[in-house]
């Protein structure tokens, strides 16, 4: 049974009718990853012979009898995860040799629950970045179009999930870093609600809106994956204690009545006009399903860039600061002093993207600036959220584009770092209001994936993939795959 694009429940189901082994599942996956992974640039580090034997030990807990949905299915993890005795080096020289000595709540949950780490994928430098351009190992491609880049941060989960070399990966998303990758690859990724997924382990970029989640062909995947990702952890302050449901159980529920707001903001002159017409048509689809359409405002859309790129440097410059080259990380060799040795081994370790956003904070932390900038970035984060839990008070679900456009070329010179940042236009929102949001497939431009995004109520990650599963239960564009012919 081969293993390329066949969704988790399938897989699941093969591996309880005894049709197929969780070593072959492994052995396929890693397989193709060594034959894709040169060209594409997705996989940073696999570990096939540990895989491999936990692939065994898989088979023998399913030969006494034990079926759980995600035992024995290969995934992969973003290089932002602790991965215990596994090199984690966020995508920079910073953590090039870096091996954790514990795993992440996250790896560890989808460990418990029989998921098979093949290794780790690509990502921009500390999940700094909108094209998987930043990274230390060189940039990741679209399978789309290898010309082309897969999005970011989570570029490279994006990639192994849209190129067949996993079912499943995971993301983080601090402003669209799962969902706008998911658009551009053609994939599903959902970012759940600040607090739902547990941090504790996943390298801080910033901390008030990092957030865990799945990347996967189908809600339904997303879904089976979230139920063991999901749940309060005690070692993170900031993590929920909501209890969590069994999203796989409403999937199939009918939407009709569904209230869906659609924000005149979000379609404005940011948005390409053939994935305007496409995401039309997606809304239109989800109205011949039962759910009814109204226009809906979010005034403040166009302040939300803005806003992120106050708050998130600021809360960047203090999480980075740890890296000094005295602890842990990259140290510059023979420091004439300890100035010397902070300097140049801050100065040598980050990437350009990664100092320019700890330049960005420090300076609105500064005594002089942080009124100016930080507080009143934060009084328009809280008129952000306002505006989304009113605008959610009058409907169930926001419905509209996860990027303004298709995916991009590489080394797009004529894209200013002001263009650059407002790829997240239509994502940010959601961050800044610690809200659930879901992209999934819902058409092509000139070959090229378009991405629908829904926004949901705080802890309502069951109603998105109800949504998501009934509209990819009605379209076939979750199915479609790159041809990969530039990569054979």
């Amino acid at each position: 049974m081969p293993i390329a694009f066949e969704s988790i429940a399938t897989l699941s189901q093969a591996l309880k009718n005894g049709e197929v082994s969780s070593r072959q599942l492994v052995e396929q996956a890693v397989a193709r990853i060594d034959s894709l992974n040169p060209q594409l640039n997705a996989v940073v580090c696999l570990e096939a012979e540990q895989a491999l034997a936990n692939a065994d030990q898989a088979d023998a807990r399913r030969a006494k009898g034990e079926h759980s949905p995600l035992l024995g299915i290969p995934m992969l993890h973003k290089d932002i995860f602790c991965t215990q005795g596994m090199r984690t080096t966020c995508a920079s020289k910073m953590l090039a040799d870096f091996v954790p000595p514990y795993d992440a709540t996250v790896v560890q949950k989808l460990k418990d629950a029989g998921m098979i780490n093949l290794g780790k994928c690509n990502m921009d430098e500390f999940a700094m970045g909108s094209s998987n351009e930043t990274s230390v190992f060189g940039a990741c491609k679209n399978p789309w179009d290898v010309t082309r880049v897969p999005g970011g941060s989570s570029g490279g989960s994006a990639v192994a999930v849209a190129s067949g070399m996993v079912p499943f990966a995971t993301g983080t998303d601090t402003g669209g870093s799962i969902r706008q990758p998911a658009a551009l690859c053609g994939i599903t990724g959902l970012k759940p609600t600040y607090g739902r997924v547990s941090r504790y382990g996943m390298i801080a970029f910033a901390s008030s809106m990092d957030q865990a989640g799945p990347m996967a062909h189908s809600a339904q995947d997303c879904a089976l994956v979230l139920n063991a990702m999901a749940g309060h952890d005690p070692l993170d302050s900031t993590c929920d204690n909501t209890p969590v449901p069994n999203y796989h159980q409403t999937l199939d529920h009918p939407i009709a009545g569904l209230r869906i707001g659609v924000p005149k903001e979000f379609f404005s002159s940011h948005l390409n006009t053939e994935v305007a017409t496409a995401i039309d048509a997606a809304i239109c689809e989800l109205e011949r399903a039962g759910a009814t359409v109204k226009e809906v405002s979010l005034p403040s859309t166009d302040l939300a860039v803005s806003t992120y790129y106050v708050i998130a440097p600021a809360e960047a410059s203090a999480n980075l600061s740890r890296y000094d080259g005295v602890r842990y990380g990259y140290r510059c060799e023979a420091p004439s002093d300890l100035q010397d040795l902070y300097f140049r081994s801050r100065t040598e370790g980050f990437g350009a993207e990664v100092k320019r956003r700890i330049l960005v904070g420090t300076f609105t932390l500064s005594a002089a600036s942080y009124d100016q900038y930080f507080m009143k970035a934060q009084q328009v984060r809280r008129l952000i959220t306002q505006e989304y839990d009113s605008v959610l008070n009058e409907v169930d679900v926001i419905a509209g584009p996860a990027a303004p456009n298709t995916a991009f070329a590489l080394n797009d010179t004529s894209k200013s770092i002001t263009d650059m940042y407002m790829e997240d236009v239509f994502t940010i929102g959601a961050n800044l209001a610690g809200l659930p949001a879901i992209s999934l497939p819902a058409g092509l431009v000139n070959g090229l994936p378009v991405g629908l995004q829904l926004i949901g109520q705080r802890f309502g990650e069951a109603q998105l993939l109800n949504v998501a599963h009934q509209f990819q239960s009605r379209t076939d564009w979750h199915t479609r795959r790159p041809t990969l012919e530039a990569v054979r």
